[in-house]
């Protein structure tokens, strides 16, 4: 018995139906597969991402410096000074305080699956990476920052160039030269040398802008840093072989005002007090001679501290012949009265020397028995040794009796040889200091100064 047609073909509209149903849903699913694989595949994590660039997984050796056995490394560096203070002169050396920074290209960290251009890692990657062995070549002391935690910085660009920053406190060797203290301009230099690779493995150069850079408002105590700072090289040349170094100069001017205030102005006070005793009496002996041996003593303890913050050079400073003038003026102000005090005394010595004279004279006459008798004139009946009488004998001169005028006329005469000495002192002493000073602030303010710029 055959089927009705029209059961037939409703029979298969359902099941066509049915199957297109059927054949969208598994579409779907795998559409929706083939994208959640896409998006997996395209959002990597961190982790894997470093795993697979520097990791154990990514066969990189920090060992092996970039282009190994290729041309050398060029790391750029540049540095930014935090601070610059405590120039000791004793032992000639710096304080500084600046962040280092290094840029150098790496190959093997280029990569391309990470969409950021440049990533900021933690400072306990740098132990898995290749860096320059960069020392500084003057260095006396340094140090490394912790607080709060190390200050360092590690960044990488797409195409492999490494950032590397870290923060040091130094303490350089600077060789001064003293001769003009303290109106010297003293010239410190950096010097950054690689201590292992040789100039076929690693070369290093300056940034082109910006290789130094000064924080705001830096100041010194005692000098004035100059904008200019020299950019240059240092090769060194070893047993070992032919190492790269740069270097970075920086000139210092000092500031004299402390030195001023704290040695020339109270050594030039105490060589004008030292001349106060001119117009003191010379009889007034126990002033002038305290005031005298007081400004000695005074200037020899202000020269002994000038030197203590000084090492001991062999060559004469500045300061050292301002401060040896200065004693000299001192000194000689104390001679000075010594003289005058000599020269006053002079007159007591004459009239002694005139007595002397006087009594040998007399005691002469008694021995050869030719006494002069003013009132009766007994020379010319003296008989000579052969009997007959010595005729038209002139009697022999006897030097009268001092009188008190002859002794104040004599006294007045080494007096005034003494004022004079004073009153010249007065007048000598300021002048001679005056041209010392003219020749002594011309010489370092203005000749040797002007030289040292001009170097």
């Amino acid at each position: 018995m055959g089927k009705p047609p029209g059961m037939s073909h409703s029979f298969i509209r359902v099941l066509a139906g049915l199957f297109t149903c059927f054949m969208e849903t598994n579409n779907f699913r795998v559409t929706d597969a083939k994208e959640h694989d896409s998006r997996s595949s395209s959002s990597m994590s961190p982790s894997d991402f470093l795993d697979s660039l520097m990791g154990r997984t990514s066969g990189y050796d920090a060992r092996i410096r970039p282009n190994f056995k290729g041309p050398p490394v060029n790391v750029t560096c540049n540095i930014f000074i935090n601070s610059f203070g405590s120039i000791a002169e004793t032992t000639m050396d710096y304080r500084v305080n600046i962040f280092l920074r290094q840029k150098w290209n790496d190959p093997r960290l280029a990569y391309s699956k990470y969409p950021d251009s440049s990533l900021d890692l933690d400072p306990s990657m740098l132990d898995s990476i290749w860096k320059p062995d960069l020392f500084f070549a003057n260095e006396k002391g340094a140090n490394f920052h912790d607080v709060t935690t190390d200050n360092k910085l590690l960044r990488i660009f797409k195409d492999g160039t490494v950032l590397y920053s870290i923060r040091l406190t130094l303490i350089l060797s600077c060789p001064m030269d003293l001769k003009n203290f303290p109106m010297d301009v003293q010239t410190c230099t950096m010097q950054l040398e690689s201590f292992g690779y040789t100039m076929n493995d690693l070369i290093f150069e300056w940034l082109e802008n910006g290789a130094v850079q000064v924080s705001d408002g830096l100041t010194l105590p005692q000098f004035i840093m100059r904008e200019e700072k020299e950019l240059g090289y240092c090769t060194k040349h070893y047993n070992t072989g032919k190492f790269t170094c740069i270097e970075v100069k920086f000139h210092l001017e000092r500031q004299m005002g402390y030195y001023l205030i704290q040695m020339y102005i109270p050594s030039l006070l105490i060589v004008i007090l030292s001349w106060v005793s001119f117009w003191i009496n010379m009889d007034a002996a126990p002033a002038r001679v305290a005031l005298g041996i007081t400004t000695v003593l005074t200037m020899t303890t202000q020269s002994s501290g000038s030197r203590a913050s000084l090492p001991k050079v062999s060559y004469v400073k500045a300061i050292d012949i301002w401060m040896a003038v200065c004693l000299l003026f001192v000194f000689a102000a104390l001679l000075e009265y010594a003289g005058v005090n000599f020269v006053s005394r002079q007159q007591k010595e004459f009239l002694r020397l005139r007595r002397r004279q006087r009594k040998s004279h007399k005691e002469d006459e008694m021995r050869e028995g030719r006494l002069n008798f003013a009132g009766y004139n007994m020379s010319q009946c003296v008989p000579a040794k052969d009997g007959s009488a010595v005729k038209n004998a002139v009697p022999a001169p006897n030097p009268q009796p001092s009188t008190a005028k002859d002794i104040d006329s004599v006294r007045k005469k080494f007096v005034d040889r003494a004022k004079r000495i004073d009153t010249m002192s007065r007048a000598a002493f300021p002048l001679a200091f005056l041209i010392f000073n003219v020749f002594y602030w011309v010489t370092y303010k203005i000749i040797r100064h002007e030289d040292i710029h001009k170097n």
